[in-house]
């Protein structure tokens, strides 16, 4: 995709991989709003990076996802890219998980992690389809590929956004949207909550991986672990899940 010069939404934006690919767009002269549900976090990095535009929205929700769209079109019709990278993590163990009182909290990892993504994907790809250049960047994960059986909601998820991400490539293959799937692995983030990741890699140099793929067009990008995990064997991909099983399964026992 071109790297500069567009009018780009990024959700999840206020930290984390979001708020790093704001800046390295910003840099790279172009126009970005973030949003997300917490407002301080939004005005955190609106002070830190001043030519950010700010939104809040609760993506959980499908009537903030639909104003969200007539806002943004509203105020920024020149949009032309998408990055969906809001996302969450839950780690447990389903035989604790008491699924008949706490299913609302289960829940909302399916709607963050892959309802919210695919309606703003559809809502966009007819806008964007008059473009003469436009693209749709949906963040999955290295465990798309590779499930983490401790986070197994969120496998699922991303699993299922790489699905959709490679059918929405094809039904718009004959249009000038680009869609780009970007697969990350463990990224020294809070997501799923302070510390978990701190052995990750580190996100700057997971940024300057990410932007050296989208410079070079490429349409699946991965870093670090995952780029082999986008195209393992079957039965490497079942080595690889019980191998990182049995090495965390002690943080939900």
């Amino acid at each position: 995709m071109k790297l500069t010069g567009n009018t780009i939404l990024i959700t999840g934006g206020g930290s984390g991989i979001g708020l790093a690919f704001a800046e390295r767009f910003i840099s790279g002269g172009n126009t970005v709003i973030i949003t997300g549900r917490r407002e301080q976090v939004l005005q955190d990095a609106k002070d830190k990076f001043p030519g950010l535009i700010t939104r809040v929205s609760d993506l959980n929700i499908e009537s903030e996802r639909i104003a969200l769209f007539d806002w943004v079109t509203a105020n920024y019709p020149e949009v032309n890219v998408l990055v969906n990278n809001a996302g969450t993590q839950q780690r447990f163990n389903v035989l604790k998980a008491d699924a008949r009182n706490n299913w609302a909290y289960f829940n909302q990892e399916i709607t963050t992690n892959l309802e919210a993504p695919l309606h703003l994907a559809m809502l966009f790809a007819p806008l964007f389809e008059a473009r003469e250049a436009a693209a749709i960047l949906n963040v999955t994960s290295g465990l798309a590929f590779t499930p983490f059986a401790i986070g197994p909601i969120y496998s699922a998820t991303k699993a299922a956004l790489h699905s959709f991400t490679m059918s929405l490539r094809l039904q718009l293959s004959d249009t000038s949207v680009e869609v780009i799937e970007i697969a990350p692995p463990a990224v020294n983030t809070d997501l799923g909550g302070s510390g978990l990741h701190v052995h990750g890699e580190p996100l700057d140099a997971f940024t300057d991986g990410i932007f050296q793929g989208l410079a070079e067009g490429l349409q699946e990008i991965g870093y670090g672990t995952s780029v082999d995990r986008l195209r393992m064997s079957r039965d490497k991909i079942d080595e690889y899940a019980v191998s990182m099983y049995q090495a965390m399964k002690s943080y939900i026992e």
